[in-house]
């Protein structure tokens, strides 16, 4: 098998949830780009609907459906109308997480009063984000095999002040992936892998107000991560895509419960 051939994911039909924010519109296009058929989950279908007909309009595939990563019975309904458009599915990116005001501690904030409901919520979303999608679309790879992405963080590893929640939430992606990598592969041998990217530090909608000014430049913040950064800026969405395709495509079929960083150096990096 060639290396072009290696990499193809012609054939293969991968939902993408969270496929309407930023990140989650990278490994659309990425996958979309490598052959496969892209269906993009998310809660914004006006968004959705408009990426899949960018990508058909240039020769891709694609196909939108709205749905809500903390509901089953959403998931579910989303599940059926791919199998009933496609007969199958190959693969899940679960990009859908994030933080929120409420599971975020200011430094000024006192640490024993700090927001519970508000850390458990952002926790939840980026760990029951990514478990619940599994449930829903991985028995539809039992039949045929799959690749199931998850999306971890450099805050699961180095402590990130401000965003507890989100940390413990990608800090238990990582445990579940190892987890269910040998879970699935004592029932079903080699057919379903699941692996994890972890990202550095990209801008999306959720961390701008954190990371720059209005005007463009950076806060307090944001210039402690860049310097904190050997490349000394932040990530592109596009950056992520060869790991993204890797991770879904017959190139990584021996590999499974394993992180791939994609941070320009940022968890290697003393400071000093």
């Amino acid at each position: 098998m060639g290396a072009t051939n290696l990499f193809s994911l012609d054939g293969k039909v991968i939902v993408i949830t969270g496929g309407t924010g930023i990140l989650g519109g990278g490994f659309v296009k990425a996958i979309a780009e490598a052959g496969g058929t892209a269906v993009i989950l998310g809660r914004n279908a006006e968004v959705g609907k408009k990426r899949a007909e960018e990508i058909s309009a240039s020769g891709g595939k694609a196909f939108s459906v709205s749905a809500d990563v903390l509901n089953e019975a959403d998931l579910n309904k989303a599940r059926e109308l791919v199998l009933e458009k496609y007969g199958a599915i190959h693969g899940l990116v679960n990009c859908a997480g994030g933080n929120m005001p409420e599971g975020v501690l200011q430094p000024d904030a006192d640490i024993f009063s700090m927001n519970l409901y508000g850390m458990r919520k952002a926790m939840e979303l980026n760990l029951w984000g990514t478990i619940i999608p599994t449930q829903v679309f991985g028995t539809a790879m039992t039949k045929n095999g799959g690749s199931i992405v998850n999306i971890s963080s450099v805050s699961s590893v180095q402590a990130v002040t401000k965003v507890l929640g989100y940390s413990m939430g990608k800090a238990a992606v990582d445990c579940y992936t190892k987890w269910f990598a040998v879970e699935v592969a004592n029932r079903f041998g080699d057919a379903i892998r699941m692996n994890s990217i972890m990202p550095g530090f990209f801008l999306t909608e959720q961390n701008r107000t954190l990371l720059t000014q209005p005007d463009g430049s950076l806060t307090p913040r944001g210039d402690l991560v860049v310097q904190h950064t050997p490349y000394k800026r932040f990530g592109k969405p596009e950056e992520l895509a060869g790991a993204v395709i890797y991770l879904l495509s017959d190139a990584s079929k021996f590999v499974t419960g394993m992180q791939l960083g994609v941070d320009g150096g940022f968890t290697i990096f003393s400071g000093v």
